[in-house]
């Protein structure tokens, strides 16, 4: 059993990647990334799901949502900058056009409304995590200590230099014996090549995945638009070999009324967060900023 889904595989007609949770054989998570058209608007009825838009190499967008419009920035490329985002609420009707570029539709299954929500890249937390060869930038986008006012979505963004390992310890968030939070996760991949804004199609990296029951543990290549789905056990590392720096997306969605983050490590690997004390931190990172990429 594989949950890895190679680029191309996920595509409909008029997205690039399409994956709600009937398809995924899950309940909550979801996304859609699409190309942004000037002539032709990208239309949605978010009908029983809650959205984040998440301009991946789009700029210049006209987004709106029940006749309200909201302009977005959006940027170049995911090794560009920091983007602009856009929460999207439960029910409302989507339209997204502007600038040719790709623009991802993060979603979750979700009973409460909370209104429509525009964040400017200046107000996006930017993070440096881990150290040594596990540093790698974490952008905080509607993650709960970042963003209060949603349902069931989280949504962050990881770059993970060249030569460099990011989901490092491996980490569940299964619900599965003593790990009490739950989250269906998802995990979008675009995979740059030396300072290229967005992903190359040369680029590939290395992601592994073990379940507690021992049922699944591969560890897959990965090339630039692929998708992994983790519907339970460990994850990691994410592996960006040197010259090709590793962007992943992710979506987190789960059962417990709040919104969590949390994880468990494996308790073989967990002393390392311990000596990351000792360590420094790559001074690659962070990456990029709500201005651009950042000059070291």
């Amino acid at each position: 059993m594989s949950w890895y889904r190679p680029a191309g595989s996920l595509a409909t007609p008029t997205t690039q990647v399409s994956i709600d949770p009937q398809a995924a054989g899950w309940t909550y998570s979801g996304i859609e990334v699409f190309e942004v058209n000037p002539l032709l608007p990208f239309t949605r009825l978010l009908d029983g799901i809650e959205g984040v838009l998440v301009p991946l190499s789009a700029s210049d967008l006209v987004v709106v949502i029940d006749d309200v419009t909201y302009p977005m920035t959006g940027r170049k490329g995911v090794f560009d900058a920091v983007s602009d985002w856009l929460y999207v609420p439960l029910g409302s009707k989507l339209s997204v056009s502007g600038g040719i570029g790709e623009v991802a539709l993060c979603t979750a299954r979700a009973t409460n409304v909370h209104p429509a929500c525009y964040t400017s890249a200046s107000e996006v937390v930017v993070e440096v995590r881990g150290a040594g060869r596990a540093t790698r930038q974490v952008t905080n986008i509607a993650t709960p200590g970042s963003f209060t006012a949603a349902d069931k979505i989280n949504v962050c963004e990881v770059i993970t230099p060249g030569g460099n390992w990011s989901s490092w310890p491996p980490h569940r968030h299964d619900g599965i014996t003593d790990c009490p939070t739950n989250n269906e996760e998802i995990y979008y991949f675009r995979i740059g090549k030396g300072e290229s804004a967005h992903g190359n199609s040369s680029g590939q990296g290395f992601f592994h995945v073990y379940t507690v029951d021992g049922q699944v543990d591969e560890t897959v290549t990965i090339y630039d638009g692929d998708v992994y789905l983790v519907p339970q056990g460990y994850h990691g590392p994410t592996i960006a070999p040197p010259e090709y720096p590793m962007y992943f997306l992710n979506v987190l969605a789960g059962p417990a009324p709040e919104r969590s983050m949390s994880f468990c490590d494996d308790p073989q690997h967990h002393w390392i967060r311990a000596d990351w004390e000792s360590q420094a931190q790559d001074p690659r990172c962070p990456v990029t900023s709500s201005t651009g990429r950042v000059q070291q």
